[in-house]
C-alpha cells in the first residue's frame, strides 16, 4: 500500500521572499502504518542564532520544550527536530518530486545537476550528501540525524518557487522519509497550509469550543462500534490540532531559549511611564477594593452574630431574593483579584487553552463591571427622578387597592356577569377580603412616606453593588406589599382545592371506585347503602356551592398571577445579566477569529494520475497493443505521486444565530449559555398551569439558574491588598 503523508506547514514560512536551507522542528503523528502526519512547528536557521550554543544544548532545549506540551500532545508525539529543509533553485513552480520526469519510469536523482549552493549542507560548509540524498552535516549535527533516522523519524525537504496565489511564494516539497527502517520516495503528499495560530487573534478548532455539553457514552458498546475499530483508522485531527495550537508557544520557548533577546525597541521613557501608570492603577484599584473588603467583613462578622436570632431569620425568608444575589456579588468582589491571577500549569502551552484560560479569567470581572456600570445609570436616574417615581407608585398602589381589588370584591358580591351566585357564601367571602384589604391599605398608608427613602436607597445600591441588587430588592418588596392578595388567594385556593378533591371523591363513589394512594392508581371498592345517601347529601350542597367559590378564585388567581408575572419577569432580567458572556461577545464583535467552530480545506493545487479511460484489466496475449500501452501508461501514471496542496481555513461562531442549519446548535455564543440557566422552565410553567386548574399553589420564582456562591474569604487587610495590586499587575504581564 502506497504511503499517505500530510504535510501541515506553516504560512509564515511560505511568505518570505527567500527560502532559506535550515531544520525542521515539530512532531511526527501516525494514524496507522500506512498514513503518517507531519506537522512543522518552525525551522530553525544557523543564521540567525549561534551554532555552537544550538547544537550544545539542543537535546535539553528538545527535552525542556516537550515538557511544556499538552499532556495529551505528550501521549501522542514528542517535539523534534524532523529534518532538513533546502532551497531548490532548479524547481519552476512545479510540485514534483527531486529527480522526477514529467513522463517515462522513476529515474534516481541526478545530483551532478544541482546547484551549486545544493552541495553545501545547511550550516554553508561542504560535506557532501549520502546515497539516500540526505545533507551531510557537521559532526555533532550529523551524530544527531543519524540517531534520529534509527528511531525512524527524519525527513529529506526542498524549497520551490511557486505562484500558487498572492500570499504564497515557495512550496515545501518532500523528497524523501527516513520510516520504519526504510527509505520512502514515493508516496501521495498532501501540502496543508496553516497560519500560526497566535493568543488573541485566532486558533483552530474541530467543533464548538464555547458549548462544555459533551455526549455520554453507553456503558455497553454496540457491534457497529466494534466494526468501525476493526477498519483503517482515520487520521488523528484532534492531536494535528492540538499540535498546531501548541506551535507558537513552541517557537516562542525555543526561540527565547537558544537566543535570548536583550535589546528592545521600545523608548525607555515610554516603558517607564507605562509602568508607573500601571502601578499607580493598581494601587488605586488595590486600596478601593479593600475599603469594599472591610465593609463587607464587618457586616459579615455583624451577621454572624446574630445569625440564630428569630429576626434575622424573619429577614433572610422575607428579603430572599436580595439575600441571594447580594451574596452573589460580594463572593463576586472579594474573588475577582483570584480569578486574575495566572492559572498557571499548562494553560498557555496552547494557543487553545490559553483562549479558555483567558474567557474564564475575564469573565467574573467583566459582569461585575457591566453590572455596575448599568446601576449607575439607573441609580443616577432615579435619584434624578425620585419625586416623580415615589408618586407614580403611591397613585398606583392606590389604584390597585381602589379599582381593582375592593370595586372587584364588591362586583363578586352581587350579580357577576349575570351569574347567580350563593349570597351567603359570597357576602362572607367578600367581607373577608375587604376587611383584609382595608386592614393592610391602612397600614401602608402610615408607611408611605418613607417610599422616597427607599427610591434613594435603591438607587445607591445600584450604583455601589450593581443593578441586580435592587432588581432583586424591588421583587421582594413588590411580593411584601402585595402579601394580602397572595394570602387572601392562598385561603380562597384552599377552600376550592378542597371543593375540588371532595367533589372527585364522592364522583368516585358514586361509580364504585376508590383511590388507591399507596399504588397510585384507582381500585374497585363496593360502598353500602348508607355510604352512597351520605355522598349524595354532600355531593349536591357542594356542587351548587362551586360556581360560587370558582369565581372568588379566578379573581384572586388573576391578580396574584400578574403579580408574580411581574416578580418572574424582573427575575429573568436577573438571570440574563448573570448569564451573559459580555467578553465573548465584545471579542467576538472585535476578533470573530477567536472563536472557531469547524475547519475545512480550500485547494489550491492538485495532481492527479487518473486517466481518461476506464481501467483495463487483461492479460497481454488477449490485449490489444493499444491496450498494452495504455495500460502500461496507467501503471507508470500510478506510481507517480499524488500532490495536493491545500489552505486550512476555519468556520467561526455568530453570537447568536448559525445561518447554518447544521451549525444551530454549536455556532452560537449566547444562547447556551441562556439554556443552561433557563433549562427547568417549561417544567415549572407546566406545574403552574396544571396548579391553576386542581387550586395548587402557583410558585412565586421560575427556578432559573444564578451564579454559585463561593466560600467566605478570610484574610488580612494586608494580605487582600497585595493579592488586588498583585493582580492587576498580573493583567500588565499578559498585555505585554
Amino acid at each position: 500500500m502506497r504511503m499517505k503523508c500530510r504535510v501541515w506547514w506553516p504560512k509564515q514560512l511560505s511568505s518570505s521572499c527567500e527560502p532559506s536551507s535550515s531544520f525542521l522542528f515539530g512532531w511526527f503523528l501516525c494514524s496507522s502504518p500506512a498514513s503518517l502526519d507531519i506537522i512543522v512547528a518552525f525551522t530553525a536557521s544557523p543564521d540567525e542564532r549561534s551554532l555552537s550554543a544550538f547544537q550544545s544544548s539542543l537535546q535539553g532545549i528538545l527535552h525542556y520544550t516537550n515538557g511544556k506540551m499538552p499532556v495529551l500532545l505528550q501521549d501522542k508525539s514528542a517535539f523534534s527536530i524532523l529534518g532538513q529543509c533546502a532551497a531548490d533553485c532548479r524547481s519552476n513552480g512545479q510540485l514534483q518530486s527531486v529527480g522526477m520526469k514529467e513522463e517515462g519510469p522513476i529515474k534516481s536523482p541526478n545530483y551532478s545537476k544541482v546547484c551549486p549552493q545544493d552541495n553545501q549542507d545547511i550550516f554553508g560548509e561542504n560535506y557532501g550528501r549520502w546515497s539516500c540524498g540526505c545533507h551531510k552535516l557537521d559532526r555533532i549535527s550529523e551524530q544527531y540525524r543519524q540517531a534520529s533516522i534509527r528511531n525512524c523519524n527524519w525527513i529529506q525537504m526542498y524549497c520551490s518557487h511557486g505562484l500558487f496565489c498572492k500570499e504564497v511564494h515557495w512550496m515545501p516539497k518532500l523528497h524523501h522519509i527516513h520510516w520504519n527502517g526504510q527509505v520512502v520516495s514515493l508516496c501521495d503528499v498532501q501540502v496543508i497550509i496553516y497560519e500560526l495560530p497566535t493568543f488573541g487573534a485566532h486558533h483552530f478548532s474541530l467543533s464548538s469550543w464555547v458549548s462544555s455539553e459533551q455526549a455520554e457514552m453507553p456503558l455497553k458498546k454496540p457491534k457497529w462500534v466494534d466494526e468501525l475499530h476493526q477498519k483503517n483508522p482515520l487520521p488523528d485531527l484532534d492531536t494535528a490540532i492540538l499540535a498546531i495550537n501548541s506551535a507558537t508557544y513552541a517557537k516562542t520557548f525555543f526561540e527565547s531559549y537558544v537566543a535570548p533577546k536583550t535589546s528592545t525597541n521600545r523608548i525607555p521613557t515610554v516603558c517607564m511611564l507605562v509602568a508607573f501608570v500601571w502601578h499607580l492603577i493598581a494601587v488605586f484599584l488595590a486600596s478601593f477594593f479593600t475599603l469594599f473588603y472591610a465593609v463587607l467583613q464587618f457586616f459579615h462578622s455583624f451577621l454572624s452574630y446574630g445569625s440564630q436570632s428569630l429576626i434575622y431569620l424573619v429577614l433572610a425568608k422575607v428579603f430572599s431574593h436580595t439575600w441571594k444575589n447580594v451574596q452573589i456579588r460580594c463572593c463576586q468582589i472579594l474573588y475577582w483579584p483570584t480569578f486574575l491571577q495566572d492559572s498557571g500549569l499548562r494553560s498557555q502551552s496552547s494557543v487553545e487553552y490559553a483562549e479558555r484560560a483567558a474567557l474564564h479569567k475575564h469573565s467574573m470581572w467583566s459582569n461585575v463591571a457591566v453590572d455596575v456600570l448599568l446601576g449607575i445609570m439607573v441609580g443616577l436616574a432615579l435619584l434624578y427622578h425620585a419625586e416623580a417615581a415615589s408618586f407614580w407608585v403611591f397613585n398606583l398602589v392606590n389604584d390597585v387597592t381602589n379599582n381593582l381589588l375592593r370595586l372587584g370584591c364588591v362586583w363578586l358580591m352581587g350579580v357577576p356577569a349575570g351569574f347567580k351566585l350563593n349570597t351567603e357564601l359570597a357576602g362572607v367571602v367578600g367581607m373577608m377580603s375587604l376587611n383584609v384589604i382595608q386592614i393592610w391599605s391602612a397600614l401602608w398608608f402610615f408607611l408611605g412616606f418613607l417610599s422616597m427613602h427607599f427610591i434613594r436607597g435603591l438607587a445607591m445600591s445600584g450604583m455601589v453593588l450593581g443593578v441586580t441588587i435592587p432588581a432583586a430588592l424591588i421583587i421582594d418588596m413588590i411580593e411584601l406589599a402585595t402579601l394580602h392578595v397572595s394570602t387572601l388567594h392562598r385561603l380562597i385556593s384552599l377552600l376550592y382545592s378542597h371543593q375540588i378533591q371532595a367533589l372527585a371523591a364522592l364522583w368516585r363513589l358514586f361509580r364504585g371506585q376508590k383511590w388507591n394512594p399507596l399504588r397510585q392508581r384507582l381500585d374497585s371498592y363496593n360502598y353500602t347503602v348508607e355510604q352512597h345517601i351520605v355522598g349524595s347529601l354532600l355531593f349536591t350542597p357542594l356542587l351548587l356551592l362551586l360556581p360560587t367559590t370558582s369565581v372568588f378564585y379566578i379573581f384572586f388567581t388573576i391578580m396574584n398571577t400578574s403579580i408574580r408575572l411581574v416578580c418572574i419577569l424582573i427575575e429573568v432580567t436577573i438571570s440574563i445579566l448573570h448569564a451573559t458572556p459580555y467578553i465573548k461577545i465584545f471579542l467576538c464583535l472585535v476578533r470573530p477569529r477567536r472563536f472557531p467552530s469547524g475547519m475545512w480545506f480550500e485547494i489550491i493545487s492538485g495532481q492527479s494520475n487518473a486517466l481518461d479511460s476506464p481501467e483495463i484489466d487483461c492479460p497481454n496475449d488477449v490485449c490489444s497493443p493499444s491496450e498494452n500501452s495504455q495500460q502500461r501508461k496507467m501503471e507508470e501514471n500510478n506510481r507517480r505521486p499524488r500532490i495536493l496542496v491545500s489552505f486550512l481555513r476555519s468556520n467561526y461562531l455568530n453570537i447568536v444565530y448559525s445561518a447554518n442549519p447544521e451549525k444551530t446548535i454549536s455556532g452560537q455564543i449566547v444562547l447556551p449559555h441562556y439554556r443552561n440557566v433557563f433549562c427547568g422552565i417549561s417544567a415549572s410553567i407546566a406545574a403552574s398551569a396544571y396548579g391553576v386548574l386542581v387550586g395548587k399553589r402557583i410558585p412565586s420564582t421560575l427556578g432559573t439558574g444564578l451564579p454559585s456562591t463561593m466560600p467566605w474569604m478570610s484574610i488580612t487587610y494586608r494580605e487582600y491588598w497585595r493579592l488586588c495590586h498583585d493582580s492587576v499587575l498580573a493583567c500588565k504581564a499578559d498585555c505585554d
